[in-house]
C-alpha cells in the first residue's frame, strides 16, 4: 500500500490540476530537526497521525505526532473541552491540524459559516497564540454521497466539502488548507475510489488513510 501512495504523490496532478500551496508559514517550521503536528478533530482523523509518521519516517523525516479525537465530535465540543486545550496549549507544537464534524463543510452556506467558523476562528487563534501553524483538514464526500440530500454522490459531496473548508479559511483571516479530498478525488479518477472506504462508506479505510497522510505529507513537508 505504502509504494502505491509514494507512487501517487508523484502523479496527483495527472488527474486534477495540482493545488497551489503557500509554504511561507511553514517554511522555517520544516527546517527543525523535528517537526511536532496535533490533530484535532473526530473519527476520519483516528489513523491518520500514525499513518503520516509513518510516511514521514520512510523518507527520511523525523516527526512528532499527537491527537485528540473523538468519534462524532465537532470543532465546538473540542473548543469547550480542557484536555484538548490543554494538548494544544502545552504540547510546543509546530503545525495544528483542525477537522470538524464531516457534513458541516458540506452544508449551505449561512448554516456552514454559523456551526462551523466560530470554532475554527477560536482554534486558528489558540494555534498561533501556541507558536503553532494552523491547517484545515480538508476531508471527503462520503461513498454514496449525503443520505439526506436527494441524488446526492461523492464528487457533488466532495465539492461542497471543498468549497465549505476553503470558505472557512477565507473567513478564519488565510489559513492554509490540506486539501485531502481532492487526493481522494484523483483516487477516484484512477479507478481507486472504492478502496478507500471501510464497509460504510463514510470512514477511511488504511489505504484511505495512507493517501490522506500523503495529501498531509506532500502540503506540510513541500516534497
Amino acid at each position: 500500500m505504502l509504494a502505491r501512495v509514494l507512487g501517487f504523490l508523484g502523479l496527483s496532478g495527472c488527474a486534477l490540476p495540482p493545488v497551489a500551496v503557500k509554504r511561507d508559514e511553514l517554511a522555517e517550521k520544516v527546517t527543525q530537526e523535528e517537526l511536532a503536528v496535533l490533530f484535532i478533530g473526530n473519527s476520519y482523523s483516528f489513523g491518520v497521525p500514525a499513518a503520516f509518521k509513518k510516511l514521514a519516517a520512510s523518507r527520511g523525516k523525523k516527526v512528532r505526532v499527537g491527537h485528540s479525537t473523538y468519534g462524532g465530535w465537532r470543532l465546538e465540543q473540542h473548543s469547550k473541552h480542557p484536555p484538548t486545550l490543554r494538548k494544544l496549549r502545552e504540547g510546543e507544537w509546530d503545525v495544528v491540524v483542525l477537522q470538524d464534524f464531516s457534513v458541516h463543510p458540506a452544508m449551505k452556506e449561512r448554516q456552514r459559516a454559523r456551526v462551523m467558523d466560530p470554532a475554527v476562528k477560536f482554534f486558528v487563534s489558540e494555534a498561533r497564540a501556541a507558536g503553532a501553524v494552523p491547517v484545515l483538514y480538508q476531508t471527503w464526500g462520503r461513498r454514496d454521497g449525503d443520505a439526506t440530500v436527494p441524488g446526492d454522490n461523492f464528487h457533488a459531496m466532495n465539492r461542497r466539502v471543498r468549497e465549505g473548508y476553503q470558505a472557512a479559511a477565507r473567513n478564519a483571516g488565510g489559513v492554509k488548507v490540506v486539501s485531502v479530498g481532492d487526493a481522494w478525488e484523483r483516487e477516484y479518477r484512477a479507478g481507486r475510489g472504492r478502496e478507500l472506504f471501510v464497509e460504510d462508506g463514510s470512514h477511511p479505510s488504511a489505504y484511505g488513510d495512507e493517501v490522506t497522510a500523503g495529501e498531509f505529507y506532500r502540503v506540510i513537508l513541500g516534497e
